[in-house]
Protein backbone atom coordinates (compact mmCIF):
# COMPACT_ATOMS: atom_id res chain seq x y z
CA UNK A 1 0.00 0.00 0.00
CA UNK A 2 1.62 3.18 -1.09
CA UNK A 3 2.39 6.05 1.62
CA UNK A 4 -0.15 9.30 1.45
CA UNK A 5 1.00 12.24 1.82
CA UNK A 6 0.99 13.01 5.80
CA UNK A 7 2.02 16.89 6.34
CA UNK A 8 2.45 15.51 10.38
CA UNK A 9 5.56 13.73 9.24
CA UNK A 10 8.79 15.08 7.70
CA UNK A 11 9.55 11.71 6.85
CA UNK A 12 8.05 8.17 6.33
CA UNK A 13 10.25 4.98 5.76
CA UNK A 14 8.21 2.14 4.94
CA UNK A 15 9.09 -1.05 4.22
CA UNK A 16 12.05 -0.40 3.21
CA UNK A 17 14.43 -2.77 2.05
CA UNK A 18 18.16 -3.01 0.26
CA UNK A 19 19.84 -5.96 -1.04
CA UNK A 20 22.93 -6.34 -2.08
CA UNK A 21 23.95 -9.41 -4.70
CA UNK A 22 27.29 -11.27 -3.49
CA UNK A 23 29.42 -13.12 -5.38
CA UNK A 24 32.38 -15.53 -4.37
CA UNK A 25 34.32 -14.75 -7.82
CA UNK A 26 34.04 -11.89 -10.16
CA UNK A 27 33.66 -14.29 -12.51
CA UNK A 28 30.69 -15.85 -11.46
CA UNK A 29 28.87 -12.14 -12.32
CA UNK A 30 29.80 -13.01 -15.89
CA UNK A 31 28.32 -16.65 -15.96
CA UNK A 32 25.27 -15.53 -14.43
CA UNK A 33 24.93 -12.92 -17.21
CA UNK A 34 25.49 -15.01 -19.74
CA UNK A 35 23.34 -18.31 -18.16
CA UNK A 36 20.53 -19.58 -20.55
CA UNK A 37 19.32 -21.34 -17.91
CA UNK A 38 19.40 -17.76 -15.58
CA UNK A 39 21.32 -20.26 -13.16
CA UNK A 40 22.07 -17.94 -10.26
CA UNK A 41 25.38 -17.91 -9.09
CA UNK A 42 25.17 -14.85 -6.03
CA UNK A 43 23.74 -14.88 -2.71
CA UNK A 44 21.35 -12.32 -1.42
CA UNK A 45 22.53 -9.72 1.56
CA UNK A 46 19.77 -7.48 3.42
CA UNK A 47 21.40 -4.52 4.92
CA UNK A 48 18.23 -3.57 5.05
CA UNK A 49 15.18 -5.83 5.96
CA UNK A 50 11.66 -4.51 5.94
CA UNK A 51 12.49 -1.42 7.54
CA UNK A 52 9.86 1.35 9.00
CA UNK A 53 9.07 4.29 10.72
CA UNK A 54 8.13 7.52 10.73
CA UNK A 55 10.16 11.32 11.81
CA UNK A 56 7.52 13.79 13.08
CA UNK A 57 8.40 17.52 12.08
CA UNK A 58 10.50 18.77 14.58
CA UNK A 59 11.33 15.95 15.91
CA UNK A 60 14.93 15.10 16.74
CA UNK A 61 15.07 11.19 16.03
CA UNK A 62 18.55 9.14 16.67
CA UNK A 63 19.30 5.85 14.96
CA UNK A 64 21.23 2.90 16.63
CA UNK A 65 22.94 0.14 16.58
CA UNK A 66 26.33 -1.98 15.99
CA UNK A 67 28.46 -1.47 12.57
CA UNK A 68 26.60 -3.35 9.80
CA UNK A 69 23.26 -2.62 11.48
CA UNK A 70 21.99 -0.47 8.11
CA UNK A 71 22.04 2.73 9.87
CA UNK A 72 24.36 4.60 7.27
CA UNK A 73 22.63 2.77 4.28
CA UNK A 74 19.20 3.99 5.49
CA UNK A 75 20.13 7.50 5.84
CA UNK A 76 21.53 7.39 2.47
CA UNK A 77 18.28 5.84 0.95
CA UNK A 78 16.73 8.96 2.96
CA UNK A 79 18.40 11.07 0.99
CA UNK A 80 18.20 9.95 -2.10
CA UNK A 81 21.81 8.52 -2.58
CA UNK A 82 21.02 4.91 -2.64
CA UNK A 83 17.77 3.68 -4.52
CA UNK A 84 15.67 1.06 -2.04
CA UNK A 85 15.71 -2.45 -3.62
CA UNK A 86 11.80 -2.51 -2.23
CA UNK A 87 9.81 0.22 -0.11
CA UNK A 88 8.61 3.33 -0.46
CA UNK A 89 9.85 6.50 1.54
CA UNK A 90 8.73 10.52 1.56
CA UNK A 91 10.55 13.42 2.70
CA UNK A 92 8.40 16.73 2.95
CA UNK A 93 11.33 19.56 3.68
CA UNK A 94 14.20 20.60 2.13
CA UNK A 95 17.21 18.10 3.44
CA UNK A 96 20.80 18.94 4.26
CA UNK A 97 23.00 15.60 4.55
CA UNK A 98 25.89 15.31 6.61
CA UNK A 99 26.90 12.06 5.77
CA UNK A 100 30.57 11.48 3.92
CA UNK A 101 31.83 14.96 4.87
CA UNK A 102 32.99 16.61 1.58
CA UNK A 103 31.01 14.45 -0.67
CA UNK A 104 30.29 16.27 -3.94
CA UNK A 105 32.84 19.01 -3.49
CA UNK A 106 35.00 19.60 -6.90
CA UNK A 107 38.91 19.08 -5.03
CA UNK A 108 39.49 21.36 -7.98
CA UNK A 109 37.45 24.07 -6.83
CA UNK A 110 37.97 26.71 -4.18
CA UNK A 111 36.20 26.95 -1.10
CA UNK A 112 34.35 29.77 -2.27
CA UNK A 113 32.91 27.69 -5.56
CA UNK A 114 32.44 24.54 -3.56
CA UNK A 115 29.89 26.52 -1.32
CA UNK A 116 28.21 28.15 -4.55
CA UNK A 117 28.44 25.32 -6.10
CA UNK A 118 26.80 22.59 -3.22
CA UNK A 119 24.49 25.43 -2.38
CA UNK A 120 23.10 25.35 -6.14
CA UNK A 121 22.46 21.46 -5.69
CA UNK A 122 20.39 21.73 -2.50
CA UNK A 123 18.02 24.03 -4.73
CA UNK A 124 19.88 27.61 -3.28
CA UNK A 125 20.18 30.30 -5.47
CA UNK A 126 23.30 32.18 -6.06
CA UNK A 127 22.00 35.06 -4.15
CA UNK A 128 20.68 33.01 -1.69
CA UNK A 129 24.17 31.77 -0.62
CA UNK A 130 25.08 34.89 -0.99
CA UNK A 131 23.30 36.00 2.15
CA UNK A 132 24.84 33.07 4.05
CA UNK A 133 28.35 33.28 2.71
CA UNK A 134 29.57 35.45 5.73
CA UNK A 135 27.79 32.91 8.29
CA UNK A 136 29.29 29.67 6.53
CA UNK A 137 32.91 31.22 6.45
CA UNK A 138 33.01 32.54 10.05
CA UNK A 139 31.52 29.00 11.26
CA UNK A 140 34.34 27.06 8.99
CA UNK A 141 37.27 29.51 10.16
CA UNK A 142 39.78 28.62 7.61
CA UNK A 143 40.96 32.17 6.80
CA UNK A 144 42.27 32.56 3.03
CA UNK A 145 42.38 28.99 2.84
CA UNK A 146 38.68 29.42 1.34
CA UNK A 147 40.24 30.99 -1.47
CA UNK A 148 42.58 27.95 -2.29
CA UNK A 149 41.36 24.52 -4.02
CA UNK A 150 40.24 22.06 -1.37
CA UNK A 151 42.75 19.00 -2.84
CA UNK A 152 45.61 21.85 -0.64
CA UNK A 153 43.34 21.32 2.58
CA UNK A 154 44.36 19.83 5.53
CA UNK A 155 41.78 16.79 6.51
CA UNK A 156 40.90 19.25 9.24
CA UNK A 157 40.30 22.42 7.23
CA UNK A 158 38.12 20.29 4.92
CA UNK A 159 35.75 18.55 7.61
CA UNK A 160 35.30 22.23 8.96
CA UNK A 161 34.19 23.88 5.71
CA UNK A 162 31.51 21.10 4.60
CA UNK A 163 30.41 20.89 8.35
CA UNK A 164 30.43 24.60 8.16
CA UNK A 165 28.33 24.66 4.87
CA UNK A 166 25.61 21.81 5.46
CA UNK A 167 24.56 23.32 9.00
CA UNK A 168 24.58 26.98 8.13
CA UNK A 169 22.09 26.62 5.45
CA UNK A 170 19.07 26.72 7.36
CA UNK A 171 17.81 23.33 6.86
CA UNK A 172 14.14 21.71 7.02
CA UNK A 173 15.65 18.81 7.71
CA UNK A 174 19.15 17.78 9.38
CA UNK A 175 20.59 13.92 8.61
CA UNK A 176 23.87 13.50 10.28
CA UNK A 177 25.95 10.49 10.29
CA UNK A 178 28.73 10.70 12.81
CA UNK A 179 29.60 13.82 11.43
CA UNK A 180 29.84 15.32 15.28
CA UNK A 181 33.25 13.56 15.64
CA UNK A 182 35.18 15.47 13.04
CA UNK A 183 38.11 18.02 14.09
CA UNK A 184 39.09 19.31 17.29
CA UNK A 185 37.60 19.46 20.72
CA UNK A 186 36.47 23.36 19.75
CA UNK A 187 35.26 23.03 16.98
CA UNK A 188 33.50 19.88 17.92
CA UNK A 189 31.70 21.56 21.13
CA UNK A 190 30.91 24.27 18.80
CA UNK A 191 29.36 21.94 16.34
CA UNK A 192 27.07 21.10 19.24
CA UNK A 193 26.21 24.41 19.91
CA UNK A 194 24.43 24.80 16.73
CA UNK A 195 23.20 21.43 16.39
CA UNK A 196 21.30 23.11 19.94
CA UNK A 197 20.01 26.10 18.29
CA UNK A 198 18.77 24.80 14.61
CA UNK A 199 16.87 21.90 16.98
CA UNK A 200 15.76 24.30 19.35
CA UNK A 201 14.05 26.58 16.23
CA UNK A 202 12.18 23.59 15.05
CA UNK A 203 14.89 22.09 12.55
CA UNK A 204 13.73 17.96 12.05
CA UNK A 205 17.13 16.39 13.01
CA UNK A 206 17.59 12.53 12.00
CA UNK A 207 20.74 11.48 13.29
CA UNK A 208 23.12 8.20 13.17
CA UNK A 209 25.67 8.11 16.36
CA UNK A 210 27.65 5.71 18.53
CA UNK A 211 27.47 8.47 21.24
CA UNK A 212 24.87 7.36 23.28
CA UNK A 213 25.60 10.33 25.42
CA UNK A 214 24.84 12.19 22.53
CA UNK A 215 21.81 10.17 21.86
CA UNK A 216 20.23 10.76 25.47
CA UNK A 217 20.59 14.44 25.77
CA UNK A 218 19.01 15.40 21.90
CA UNK A 219 16.94 12.29 20.37
CA UNK A 220 12.80 12.60 21.42
CA UNK A 221 13.19 9.06 19.62
CA UNK A 222 15.37 6.43 19.01
CA UNK A 223 14.95 3.92 16.32
CA UNK A 224 17.54 0.36 16.90
CA UNK A 225 18.55 -1.53 14.21
CA UNK A 226 20.61 -4.77 14.37
CA UNK A 227 21.89 -6.68 11.45
CA UNK A 228 19.57 -4.84 8.98
CA UNK A 229 16.18 -5.33 10.65
CA UNK A 230 13.80 -2.84 12.80
CA UNK A 231 14.61 -4.22 16.55
CA UNK A 232 12.14 -1.38 18.48
CA UNK A 233 11.59 1.93 19.04
CA UNK A 234 10.96 4.18 21.44
CA UNK A 235 12.36 6.71 24.20
CA UNK A 236 16.17 7.44 24.23
CA UNK A 237 17.07 5.80 27.59
CA UNK A 238 15.20 2.40 26.84
CA UNK A 239 16.45 2.18 23.67
CA UNK A 240 20.20 2.39 24.75
CA UNK A 241 19.26 -0.43 27.63
CA UNK A 242 18.54 -2.42 24.73
CA UNK A 243 21.55 -1.80 22.37
CA UNK A 244 23.86 -2.53 25.32
CA UNK A 245 22.11 -6.07 25.60
CA UNK A 246 23.19 -6.61 21.68
CA UNK A 247 26.92 -5.22 22.37
CA UNK A 248 26.95 -8.02 24.92
CA UNK A 249 25.24 -10.78 23.28
CA UNK A 250 22.46 -10.95 25.47
CA UNK A 251 20.14 -11.57 22.07
CA UNK A 252 18.04 -14.02 24.61
CA UNK A 253 17.52 -11.63 27.20
CA UNK A 254 16.63 -9.17 24.56
CA UNK A 255 13.75 -11.14 22.78
CA UNK A 256 11.71 -11.90 25.86
CA UNK A 257 11.81 -8.23 26.87
CA UNK A 258 10.90 -7.59 23.18
CA UNK A 259 8.24 -9.65 23.48
CA UNK A 260 7.22 -9.09 26.61
CA UNK A 261 6.64 -5.00 26.45
CA UNK A 262 6.99 -3.96 22.53
CA UNK A 263 5.85 -0.67 23.33
CA UNK A 264 8.35 1.69 24.38
CA UNK A 265 6.80 4.79 23.90
CA UNK A 266 6.52 6.30 27.45
CA UNK A 267 8.78 8.27 29.46
CA UNK A 268 13.05 8.02 29.01
CA UNK A 269 14.32 5.71 31.68
CA UNK A 270 17.83 6.89 31.36
CA UNK A 271 16.49 10.85 31.91
CA UNK A 272 20.24 13.02 32.02
CA UNK A 273 20.00 14.57 35.87
CA UNK A 274 19.04 17.62 36.53
CA UNK A 275 21.33 20.14 36.68
CA UNK A 276 21.51 21.75 40.49
CA UNK A 277 23.23 24.08 42.16
CA UNK A 278 24.90 22.18 45.45
CA UNK A 279 23.73 24.27 48.53
CA UNK A 280 26.46 26.03 50.41
CA UNK A 281 25.98 24.30 53.64
CA UNK A 282 26.54 20.78 51.66
CA UNK A 283 29.63 21.97 50.27
CA UNK A 284 31.14 23.58 53.42
CA UNK A 285 30.45 20.34 55.21
CA UNK A 286 32.22 18.40 52.52
CA UNK A 287 35.33 20.34 52.64
CA UNK A 288 35.76 19.76 56.31
CA UNK A 289 35.34 15.74 55.74
CA UNK A 290 37.87 15.66 53.24
CA UNK A 291 40.75 18.14 53.94
CA UNK A 292 42.70 17.16 50.66
CA UNK A 293 39.88 18.83 48.47
CA UNK A 294 41.01 22.41 49.24
CA UNK A 295 41.08 25.59 47.42
CA UNK A 296 43.45 27.97 47.99
CA UNK A 297 43.58 31.71 47.01
CA UNK A 298 47.25 33.43 47.44
CA UNK A 299 48.37 37.47 46.87
CA UNK A 300 50.91 38.42 44.17
CA UNK A 301 53.53 38.07 47.21
CA UNK A 302 53.69 34.34 47.06
CA UNK A 303 56.99 32.64 46.54
CA UNK A 304 55.92 30.96 43.27
CA UNK A 305 54.50 33.69 42.13
CA UNK A 306 57.70 35.56 41.99
CA UNK A 307 59.47 32.46 40.20
CA UNK A 308 56.67 32.39 37.50
CA UNK A 309 57.17 36.20 37.26
CA UNK A 310 61.11 35.98 36.66
CA UNK A 311 60.31 33.34 33.88
CA UNK A 312 59.09 36.56 31.81
CA UNK A 313 55.74 34.81 30.23
CA UNK A 314 52.29 33.45 30.83
CA UNK A 315 51.05 30.02 31.86
CA UNK A 316 48.71 29.80 29.20
CA UNK A 317 51.13 30.26 26.47
CA UNK A 318 52.06 26.58 27.52
CA UNK A 319 48.44 25.18 27.08
CA UNK A 320 46.62 24.79 24.58
CA UNK A 321 43.98 27.31 24.41
CA UNK A 322 40.90 27.95 22.41
CA UNK A 323 41.38 30.69 19.53
CA UNK A 324 37.61 30.90 19.01
CA UNK A 325 36.33 31.29 22.79
CA UNK A 326 33.08 33.42 23.55
CA UNK A 327 34.50 36.35 26.30
CA UNK A 328 32.16 38.64 27.96
CA UNK A 329 32.21 40.99 30.84
CA UNK A 330 31.65 44.84 31.56
CA UNK A 331 35.59 45.16 32.16
CA UNK A 332 35.94 45.48 36.35
CA UNK A 333 37.83 42.76 36.17
CA UNK A 334 40.02 40.38 33.86
CA UNK A 335 41.20 36.54 33.90
CA UNK A 336 44.89 37.53 32.25
CA UNK A 337 46.53 34.66 32.59
CA UNK A 338 45.47 30.65 33.72
CA UNK A 339 46.50 27.36 34.36
CA UNK A 340 46.55 23.51 34.57
CA UNK A 341 48.76 22.21 36.62
CA UNK A 342 49.19 17.99 37.13
CA UNK A 343 50.07 16.11 40.60
CA UNK A 344 53.46 16.34 39.63
CA UNK A 345 53.72 20.57 39.00
CA UNK A 346 53.19 20.13 34.77
CA UNK A 347 51.99 22.97 33.11
CA UNK A 348 49.42 20.84 30.33
CA UNK A 349 46.28 20.13 29.32
CA UNK A 350 46.43 16.22 30.21
CA UNK A 351 45.60 14.90 33.27
CA UNK A 352 45.76 11.67 34.56
CA UNK A 353 42.37 9.98 35.62
CA UNK A 354 42.98 9.17 39.92
CA UNK A 355 45.42 12.06 40.40
CA UNK A 356 44.82 15.42 41.89
CA UNK A 357 45.32 18.54 39.74
CA UNK A 358 45.02 21.91 39.91
CA UNK A 359 43.42 25.16 38.22
CA UNK A 360 45.18 28.22 38.62
CA UNK A 361 43.30 31.63 37.33
CA UNK A 362 45.12 35.17 37.81
CA UNK A 363 43.11 38.11 37.83
CA UNK A 364 43.64 41.97 37.74
CA UNK A 365 40.80 44.80 38.74
CA UNK A 366 40.43 48.13 36.88
CA UNK A 367 37.75 48.76 39.41
CA UNK A 368 36.93 48.73 42.98
CA UNK A 369 34.80 45.75 43.99
CA UNK A 370 32.95 45.06 47.14
CA UNK A 371 33.23 41.52 46.89
CA UNK A 372 34.61 39.31 44.14
CA UNK A 373 33.34 35.55 43.03
CA UNK A 374 35.89 33.12 41.29
CA UNK A 375 34.33 30.22 39.70
CA UNK A 376 35.33 27.41 36.91
CA UNK A 377 33.32 24.72 35.31
CA UNK A 378 34.13 21.35 33.09
CA UNK A 379 31.96 20.61 30.34
CA UNK A 380 31.78 18.00 27.86
CA UNK A 381 31.68 18.84 24.02
CA UNK A 382 28.08 18.66 24.09
CA UNK A 383 27.75 21.45 26.76
CA UNK A 384 26.83 19.72 29.50
CA UNK A 385 28.24 21.35 32.92
CA UNK A 386 29.78 18.06 34.78
CA UNK A 387 31.53 19.65 37.57
CA UNK A 388 32.64 22.92 38.66
CA UNK A 389 32.64 25.05 41.75
CA UNK A 390 33.98 28.94 42.78
CA UNK A 391 35.03 30.91 46.10
CA UNK A 392 31.53 31.58 47.34
CA UNK A 393 30.20 27.88 47.50
CA UNK A 394 33.70 26.97 49.08
CA UNK A 395 33.04 29.44 51.67
CA UNK A 396 36.53 31.46 50.84
CA UNK A 397 37.58 34.14 52.64
CA UNK A 398 37.39 37.00 49.80
CA UNK A 399 38.76 40.79 50.56
CA UNK A 400 37.25 43.55 48.80
CA UNK A 401 39.21 44.70 45.77
CA UNK A 402 40.34 48.30 44.36
CA UNK A 403 41.56 49.09 40.85
CA UNK A 404 45.03 47.63 40.47
CA UNK A 405 44.81 44.80 42.85
CA UNK A 406 45.26 41.36 41.62
CA UNK A 407 44.36 37.83 42.79
CA UNK A 408 45.74 34.27 42.26
CA UNK A 409 42.95 31.65 42.68
CA UNK A 410 44.03 27.70 42.94
CA UNK A 411 41.47 25.40 43.12
CA UNK A 412 42.29 21.96 44.07
CA UNK A 413 40.49 18.43 43.33
CA UNK A 414 40.73 15.35 42.00
CA UNK A 415 40.28 14.04 38.65
CA UNK A 416 37.29 11.32 38.68
CA UNK A 417 36.22 11.73 35.17
CA UNK A 418 36.52 9.24 32.55
CA UNK A 419 39.09 9.45 30.24
CA UNK A 420 37.77 11.61 27.01
CA UNK A 421 37.91 15.34 25.95
CA UNK A 422 36.71 18.18 28.35
CA UNK A 423 36.45 22.04 28.36
CA UNK A 424 37.37 24.21 30.95
CA UNK A 425 35.49 27.68 31.33
CA UNK A 426 36.16 29.91 34.27
CA UNK A 427 35.14 33.42 34.73
CA UNK A 428 35.24 36.38 37.65
CA UNK A 429 31.65 37.49 38.86
CA UNK A 430 30.12 39.41 41.83
CA UNK A 431 26.81 41.10 43.51
CA UNK A 432 26.07 44.68 42.67
CA UNK A 433 22.81 45.87 44.22
CA UNK A 434 21.56 42.84 44.89
CA UNK A 435 22.39 42.23 40.97
CA UNK A 436 24.49 39.35 39.83
CA UNK A 437 27.73 40.88 37.49
CA UNK A 438 29.86 39.69 35.25
CA UNK A 439 32.94 41.12 35.35
CA UNK A 440 34.95 38.67 33.18
CA UNK A 441 33.44 35.33 31.63
CA UNK A 442 35.87 32.87 29.47
CA UNK A 443 33.67 29.99 27.96
CA UNK A 444 35.54 26.68 26.78
CA UNK A 445 38.87 28.76 27.33
CA UNK A 446 41.41 25.28 27.01
CA UNK A 447 40.53 21.53 26.48
CA UNK A 448 41.13 19.03 29.05
CA UNK A 449 42.65 15.74 27.72
CA UNK A 450 41.85 13.12 30.47
CA UNK A 451 44.02 10.07 30.08
CA UNK A 452 42.49 6.62 32.01
CA UNK A 453 43.51 3.08 32.14
CA UNK A 454 40.69 2.00 33.62
CA UNK A 455 36.75 3.41 32.72
CA UNK A 456 33.64 2.18 34.21
CA UNK A 457 30.53 3.39 33.49
CA UNK A 458 29.03 7.09 33.12
CA UNK A 459 30.43 10.64 33.30
CA UNK A 460 32.73 9.75 36.34
CA UNK A 461 34.17 6.73 38.45
CA UNK A 462 32.94 6.81 42.05
CA UNK A 463 36.20 4.51 42.85
CA UNK A 464 34.71 1.27 44.18
CA UNK A 465 36.31 -0.82 46.39
CA UNK A 466 35.97 -4.52 45.28
CA UNK A 467 35.77 -7.76 47.46
CA UNK A 468 35.23 -10.69 46.24
CA UNK A 469 35.51 -14.25 48.34
CA UNK A 470 35.83 -17.46 46.47
CA UNK A 471 34.04 -20.52 48.46
CA UNK A 472 34.98 -24.00 46.59
CA UNK A 473 32.15 -26.36 46.25
CA UNK A 474 31.72 -29.52 48.73
CA UNK A 475 34.72 -31.71 47.65
CA UNK A 476 32.45 -35.43 48.62
CA UNK A 477 29.26 -33.86 47.29
CA UNK A 478 31.03 -33.82 43.89
CA UNK A 479 32.69 -37.37 44.20
CA UNK A 480 29.38 -38.70 45.06
CA UNK A 481 27.98 -37.46 42.38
Amino acid sequence: MPLEENMEYAIQVQDVSKVYQLYDKPIDRLKESLSLSHKSYHKDFFALNQISFQVKKGETVGIIGTNGSGKSTILKIITGVLTPTSGEVKVSGVISALLELGAGFNMDYTGIENIYMNGTMMGFSRKDMETKLSDILEFADIGDFVYQPVKTYSSGMFVRLAFALAINVEPEILIVDEALSVGDVFFQAKCYRRMEEIRKNGTTILMVTHDMGSVIKYCNRVVLLNRGHFVAEGAPGKMVDLYKKILANQMEDLEEELSAENDFSGEILCQPEEETVPEKSSLLSSKKEDETRETSLKRENHPEEKNRQAEKDLMKDHLTINPNRTEYGNGKAEIYDLGLFDERGNLTNLLLKGEYFTIREKIRFQADIQAPIFTYTIKSKMGEELSGTNTMFEGTDIHSVKAGDQYEVNFRQKMTLQGGEYLLSMSCTGFEQGEHTVYHRLYDIANITVISNKNTVGIYDMESEVKATYQPGDVSYVESC
